[in-house]
């Protein structure tokens, strides 16, 4: 049974406040682009029940010389369902969206604990740690999805 279904920007808000931006605004969870064509959100749900997100964005980073690349952002699994494989089924699902749009790369801002679950999923660390302001320190992840 597939549990990923396409979902709006608004239907995220729900996992990205109390995962991402906990104690913050409601409107601290509205992304620039979301409401994008391009933009792509998808959630893992657990008998009807929204517990897991991710959206991609049509988005270059001028570090890679990929010339179709999609940014992961708002990657959130619920603490009551974290550690079942919910995120990594969510990141290959997006692998395998943004293979079907012909894109060659998938990167991302990446909070510094969250470095080793995509470090098991072939993310590589590019550079060093930055500061987002009001989140915290992240790491740029990509990995090259065009030869697979």
């Amino acid at each position: 049974m597939q549990n990923i279904e396409k979902i709006t920007d608004l239907e995220t808000y729900s996992v990205r406040h109390a995962v991402l931006r906990k104690g913050k605004s409601i409107e601290t969870c509205q992304f620039e682009g979301d409401d994008l064509p391009s933009t792509h959100h998808f959630g893992y749900f657990v008998n009807n029940e929204l517990v897991g997100i991710i959206s991609i964005f049509k988005n270059n980073n001028s570090i890679f010389a990929a010339n179709n690349q999609y940014q992961i952002r708002g990657m959130a699994v619920l603490e009551s369902h974290q550690k079942k494989g919910i995120g990594e089924l969510l990141v290959k699902y997006c692998e395998a969206y943004c293979k079907k749009l012909q894109s060659d790369l998938i990167w991302f801002n990446a909070r510094t604990a969250a470095v080793g679950f995509y470090e098991k999923l072939g993310y590589t660390k590019v550079g060093a740690a930055f500061e987002i302001k009001d989140v915290g320190e992240h790491y740029l992840m990509a990995k090259s999805i065009s030869n697979e």
